[in-house]
């Protein structure tokens, strides 16, 4: 019997020693310095909000891991020694394992900004952020939030819960352009503007200002523009939590560099989650770091059956994420905004300007999907990806992607009109039957 020892209690850490549990006796103890209890991250943002408290966020009651012989320490790791097998931690307690699984998360990231480690100042990843935010963020006036992306909206959405005014400094021409295709990064722009936050495109961050105490006072653009603040909210990204990592043997890049079993250059040392860098042996293309919840679930599960007995490639498969910017759910499936060969796009947007549905495909089959404000079902649109099933077929069913409540308006029959508008002469054969086309179209 071993003991695995996992460094980090998030998705990834945690769904490893639960497969591990189900496949084996052996040892299992979980070191965390940030919270006792396992918790949903991408809730942070609803605790502040007052719409749940970390009890909500918990997956597992707290019976959970007594029950399923899962240890759990509340500590911090300093140092790891791989020839020995042991990991040293901030309490000063030298731990030994025979397999270790590092799923260490990531950590936001500063650019050397000036100022940048004022009181007010901070990023948003862990629970001691929230924490921190809600002492940063009393009796504030005015807060700038500073990096475009999934984090900076979720900022953006708790500060205006508590009517805390917002500007919001963006480097790219529309929000999250890098990511999302023009017309939906355009969208979620005006939508952004129109809950009342200050979004300011094309600027980015000089420096920070101290007060008299200091404490921020105010930020400085590279347009030279002082906007003054009291909170400062810095969402340029994340980068993988390896620091502890440096002086030991396990070979880092930006992450810990993995191949595609999710194993190290150390025998029995994974890494897996968001601080994982997985090698990519092309040349041209640049390795792979994923910090999506799912991903992470995935790596844990893998990671597991190969420490039990049964070595197993990680493949993702195809690409899904989804978000929220304030009230419009954003949904991704397969290849968007990749530019590839033969690409093309069918695009529709509701006059409202808070709906759209983008449908990427080439002369053999659909390759994307994204919905703006339209809930599609994931296993649908991930079957059609899969089976590689063409633009008419797609479009035919394209009803029974639609997972919308009842009485929500149905846009599928304006998708199909725009495809025959751009493509005269080709008339899409309707599929018959109880889906909302066959009541317009039969």
């Amino acid at each position: 019997m071993s003991h695995v020892l996992i460094i980090g209690n998030g998705i990834a850490g945690v769904t490893a020693a639960r497969h591990i549990r189900k496949l084996s006796d052996d040892d299992i103890t979980i070191i965390s310095g940030e919270t006792e209890y396992f918790y949903s991250r991408p809730a942070l943002m609803y605790i502040y909000m007052g719409h749940m408290t970390f009890d909500h966020t918990k997956p597992h009651e707290d019976w959970f891991w007594e029950k399923n012989r899962i240890a759990r320490l509340r500590d911090y790791v300093t140092r790891v020694d791989t020839e020995s097998k042991k990991v040293e931690l901030l309490s000063g307690i030298v731990m030994p394992y025979d397999v270790l699984i590092i799923a260490s998360g990531s950590a936001s990231n500063k650019f050397g900004w000036p100022g940048q480690d004022l009181r007010g100042v901070q990023g948003l990843y862990s629970m001691q952020d929230l924490e921190l935010m809600e002492q940063n963020t009393q009796d504030v006036e005015h807060a700038v939030i500073v990096g475009g992306g999934l984090i900076g909206i979720e900022v953006a959405e708790m500060l205006d819960s508590r009517s805390i005014p917002v500007s919001f400094l963006v480097r790219e021409k529309e929000y999250w352009d890098n990511v999302l295709p023009a017309e939906e990064a355009a969208m979620v722009s005006r939508h952004v503007r129109e809950h009342g936050v200050d979004l300011r495109l094309q600027t980015e961050l000089k420096e920070i200002l101290p007060d008299a105490n200091g404490r921020v006072r105010a930020v400085r653009s590279n347009q030279d523009e002082e906007i003054a603040c009291q909170f400062v909210a810095l969402t340029a990204g994340v980068h993988p939590n390896i620091d502890f990592l440096r002086s030991s043997a396990v070979d880092c890049n930006r992450g810990v560099l993995v191949n595609d079993y999710l194993e190290t250059n150390v025998a029995d040392v994974y890494a897996i989650g968001d601080c994982a860098e997985i090698i990519v042996p092309d040349p041209e293309k640049r390795n792979r770091i994923e910090q999506l919840w799912y991903t992470g679930k995935m790596h844990g599960e893998v990671v597991a059956h190969t420490i039990c007995g049964t070595r197993s490639k990680y493949e993702r498969g195809i690409l899904f994420n989804s978000a929220k910017f304030f009230d419009i759910e954003y949904h991704t499936y397969g290849l968007v905004n990749f530019n590839t060969p033969g690409e093309k796009n069918l695009y529709w947007e509701h006059p409202d300007g808070k709906r759209s549905i983008r449908i990427v495909y080439n002369d053999k089959a659909v390759i994307g999907f994204n919905t703006m404000g339209i809930r599609y079902r994931h296993s649908t649109c991930e079957r059609w990806l899969r089976e590689e099933r063409p633009i008419d077929y797609v479009l035919a069913h394209l009803d029974q992607a639609n997972f919308d409540p009842e009485f929500y308006e149905l846009c599928e029959p304006a998708v199909l009109n725009l495809f025959e508008q751009q493509n005269p002469g080709i008339t899409i054969a309707k599929r018959k039957g109880r889906g909302i086309l066959s009541s317009i179209f039969a």
